[in-house]
């Protein structure tokens, strides 16, 4: 006989009709985009606005001859290497300015004004610092994540029990456990948060990055192909880049934020 709890969370789940819906919905929006795409390209010069199937010729092109992949990959490991640069810097440092109060109310003015420091103004330092070379994206993305995450964690750190931090105390447990058994559980919600945040906008900076201060990824091909007036690759290269965006986005990060934090869900179910 099934439980309060499993009741509640089959209560909540939504139907397998319903889901099938709902893609269905969405795949049907998509051809509505397509199909008004293809009729706004057809008066139009194809380097003005290239229609689907000329877009999707040039996507088999620079797939086929593996520049694709290539620079893919290569904005992948930038984007990868400063998002966790920012989490190593930014979770800690989170951490420490939510838990103490005199140095977080010091540095409170700093972290806002960091996040409203443009991508364009890091990318330029950047290229003065370390000219045209990796290090450039890495930095922006870095510069532009890092002060996301630590505002989150920040945020998570002061929502932290007081009554639990100072029961902690008079049992005399170790920092270690403190950090494990009190803060990491609140902690984590928000980091979560900031991160899938800082990783979407990481995406977004590399490109002003790439197109200013490299020589490779997808930034310096969208520019290339922007400077060569071939427009179809301009489409083909942004295209791809959503996708690759929806795909870490709904197949890796929200799954992996709604097994993590599974048993919160069935908390709120029961």
């Amino acid at each position: 006989m099934p439980t309060v709890l499993e009741e509640s969370i089959h209560a909540r789940t939504p139907p397998r009709k319903w889901r099938i819906s709902l893609v269905a919905q969405r795949f049907a929006l998509l051809g509505v985009i397509l199909a008004i795409w293809w009729i706004a390209s057809l008066p139009m010069p194809h380097f003005i606005l290239p229609g689907p199937p000329r877009v999707l010729e040039a996507f088999r092109t620079i797939a086929g001859n593996g520049d694709l992949w290539s620079n893919l990959g290569i904005t992948l490991g930038r984007v990868g290497t400063g998002f966790l640069l920012a989490t190593a810097v930014g979770l800690p440092l989170g951490i420490i300015l939510g838990s103490n109060r005199r140095l977080g109310d010091f540095f409170e003015p700093i972290i806002p004004v960091m996040n409203t420091v443009s991508s364009a103004i890091w990318a330029t330092f950047a290229i003065i610092w370390f000219g045209v070379s990796n290090a450039t994206t890495v930095f922006v993305v870095f510069m532009t994540a890092m002060p996301l995450i630590i505002t989150n964690v920040w945020q998570g750190t002061r929502t932290v029990n007081a009554d639990f931090i100072e029961l902690a105390q008079t049992l005399r447990m170790p920092a270690h456990k403190v950090m494990i058994k009190i803060y990491l559980p609140t902690i984590l919600p928000y980091f979560f948060s900031g991160a899938r945040l800082a990783f979407g906008f990481g995406w977004r900076v590399s490109l002003v990055a790439e197109t200013l201060g490299s020589s490779s990824g997808v930034g310096y091909r969208l520019r290339q192909a922007a400077d060569l007036i071939q427009t179809d690759q301009v489409f083909a290269w942004t295209i791809t880049l959503v996708m690759m965006m929806a795909i870490l986005e709904m197949g890796i990060l929200r799954p992996l934020e709604n097994h993590v934090f599974r048993w919160k869900k069935e908390a709120e179910g029961s």
